[in-house]
């Protein structure tokens, strides 16, 4: 009787030593598809786009004096966080999820005027020294070093 509550007491143990050390299963990313651009909900996306945009704006144009000290640094670093933020991860997702078309969509919805426009202003912030790089998040980030490159810090505002 013994042996067989070994044996299967054995079976258990490897069985669940299989199950802890066996490799994950690589889930498959879906194929990017021909169409479009952009998803039947598209017509939300656009409308967040604009809010962020407009919200980039205000952040961008408070007055310098709150840009760095207590809760007005923090309102200015997050409102330049979610603005880069939100256009870095559609600018990833968009050519995941859609393909080729849907790169060529969204780097045109990110191309307005409105959005040089915050591109300068966040440059013009940057070369005064209203913020670094590390002041942002990690996906903020990626977009704001492609904006500032070649930007030098020229004044430490909030050194």
């Amino acid at each position: 009787m013994s042996r067989i509550w070994f044996v299967v007491w054995a079976i258990v143990v490897w069985q669940i030593a299989a199950w802890a050390y066996a490799p994950e299963p690589k889930a498959r990313p879906a194929a990017p598809i021909d169409g479009p651009g952009y998803g039947t909900t598209e017509k939300y996306s656009v409308d967040g786009r604009a809010r962020q945009r407009e919200s980039a704006i205000a952040t961008l144009e408070r007055p310098y004096g709150v840009r760095c000290t207590g809760e007005g640094r923090k309102q200015f670093i997050s409102g330049l966080d979610e603005y880069y933020y939100q256009r870095q991860n559609q600018m990833e997702r968009y050519p995941e999820t859609f393909g080729t078309p849907g790169a060529d969509y969204i780097a045109k919805q990110w191309s307005t005027g409105e959005d040089k426009r915050i591109e300068r202003l966040t440059q013009e912030a940057y070369a005064q020294g209203y913020f670094t790089l590390a002041d942002l998040n990690n996906v903020a980030r990626k977009m704001v070093e492609t904006v500032v490159r070649g930007e030098r810090v020229t004044a430490r505002a909030c050194g």
